[in-house]
């Protein structure tokens, strides 16, 4: 697979999740760049003050202080140019309502289960 993307911001309090995924992310060559930020809240910060200016984004869903709806509803007021981000909710849960409130979601591009696969990545990049 070919570098579809420049830089990924994966967003996930878990380290074992968040190294299961780097690793299939860095596996499939799917960005140049990829920064993990173990908190919602520094993620935000790294977005507003442009340190960090993704092409697509992993979040997670069920963190400590700020779940990943909360992030998006300060995404959302962020000042940032957006367009072109694509953001992919990557969580392990199968509640039906996070799955609806994600598709309902305008920044959100699609839903995937963890763990990441390259399959996954591969229909992605289609």
């Amino acid at each position: 697979m070919t570098t579809p993307f420049k830089t990924c911001l994966l967003i996930d309090d878990n380290y074992i999740d968040n190294f299961i995924t780097r690793r299939v992310l860095e596996s499939s060559n799917f960005a140049e760049k990829i920064i993990v930020r173990q908190s919602p809240m520094e993620a935000i910060e790294s977005l507003r003050d442009g340190s960090v200016n993704p092409d697509v984004i992993f979040l997670d869903i069920r963190m400590p202080m700020m779940s990943g709806f909360e992030f998006l509803h300060e995404y959302d007021g962020l000042e940032i140019a957006k367009k072109g981000i694509k953001i992919y909710m990557l969580s392990s849960s199968l509640d039906p309502t996070d799955m609806k409130q994600s598709s309902d979601n305008k920044h959100i591009t699609q839903f995937i289960h963890k763990p990441l696969t390259v399959k996954a990545l591969e229909e992605i990049c289609q």
